[in-house]
């Protein structure tokens, strides 16, 4: 089925995009880049009634023309380019606060209730017009991929099929972690979020339960681990492992609590790497409990993103872990009430033993 010509009218969520960015995300994969590459660069896509480059950077209510293209699924409607809506269920949020002319990343006051899952399945902590903060649970890959069709951007996608700007995660977990995941609903919060994160203005704080008893530091201390970290190992099999190669990786440790068999940590990362957290912890001995690919025995894994601060915002909630695993004087929170809490095991019924 041949589409026909369609006009885009930029909106606030979408500007500053580059142009093919912007289709790509606006086609919802219908034509691979390539393909809009080709489009643009032969000027049969036009930006304001002119030719363009694919790297321009669109501004709120241009006008993009693009031009009739084969497909056998159109994944947006004729009329006005407006994204072809299907009926979704929607999430539990919390209220939305009145719209600022330039939104910090949490609101100036408390957030409101917390929020609940709704039938989608996601936990909401905050919402507002330009950012999503969810509460992601283990077993939910952030994209979709191979055995797992059903992810948190698809959810996501079905929520707000009629946004021209598809929330998008400004971060990962990994499929087993659970906890903090910031959802960008606008192109500018998620440019704010990734500069956030390079200049280190950005802060993520993890716990994890680690098998044995931490000796590198005494409770509180931090330390700084620094490592090389690579991928090693059979498609499918892959482990990440610290060596002489491979990407730089660091982190802050402090250790909460010891047990018998067990260690409480509060990770902090400065650097995102793949499973790094779980790759620089094992290499030191001390996989995470529930980790089998590095050691920690069998499921659910004990890693969770209970905190990310801003310096104009914070968001925090607690892991759902039943005992022995609990960890006390932790509530979900947004703001100031966040940044101050502190963790701790809870002190209360048997040592955790680290699964066999």
């Amino acid at each position: 089925m041949k589409t026909p010509v369609q006009i885009f009218t930029v909106t606030a969520a979408e500007a500053g995009q580059k142009l093919l960015q912007y289709l790509v995300r606006r086609l919802d994969g219908a034509l691979p880049p390539a393909a809009l590459q080709r489009l643009i660069r032969t000027g049969q896509v036009r930006l304001d009634g002119k030719r363009a480059k694919p790297f321009d950077r669109i501004g709120q209510g241009q006008k993009v023309r693009m031009p009739p293209f084969e497909t056998d699924a159109m994944p947006v409607a004729a009329q006005g380019g407006t994204p072809a809506a299907s009926p979704a269920p929607r999430i539990a949020a919390v209220p939305r606060p009145a719209r600022r002319p330039a939104p910090a990343f949490a609101p100036q006051a408390a957030a409101g209730p917390t929020a609940t899952a709704g039938s989608s399945g996601l936990d909401i902590l905050y919402e507002d017009d330009e950012l999503l903060v969810v509460v992601k649970p283990a077993g939910l890959p952030v994209h979709p991929g191979s055995g797992h069709a059903t992810a948190l951007t698809t959810l996501l996608h079905a929520r707000d099929a009629g946004a021209p700007f598809r929330p998008t995660p400004a971060h990962r977990l990994d499929r087993d972690t659970t906890g903090i995941l910031l959802v960008a609903k606008s192109y500018r919060m998620l440019r704010r979020i990734h500069d956030a994160m390079l200049s280190g203005e950005a802060r993520k704080d993890y716990l994890a339960w680690v098998r044995g008893q931490w000796r590198f530091t005494e409770v509180n201390d931090w330390i700084t681990l620094r490592d090389r970290l690579a991928k090693r190992g059979d498609p499918g099999r892959e482990r990440v492992e610290a060596g002489e190669d491979g990407k730089e990786a660091v982190c802050k440790v402090r250790l909460l609590g010891r047990t018998a068999t067990a260690s409480l940590l509060e990770v902090r990362l400065e650097t995102g790497r793949t499973q790094q957290i779980r790759a620089q912890l094992a290499a030191r001995g001390h996989p995470i409990v529930g980790d089998p690919k590095y050691g920690g025995g069998a499921p659910p894994m004990r890693l969770h993103a209970w905190r990310v601060t801003f310096p104009d915002a914070a968001f925090c909630a607690p892991p759902d872990w039943e005992a022995p695993w609990l960890v006390k004087r932790l509530r979900r929170a947004t703001r100031l009430a966040c940044a101050e809490q502190e963790v701790s095991p809870q002190e209360s019924g048997p040592p955790p033993d680290a699964p066999e």
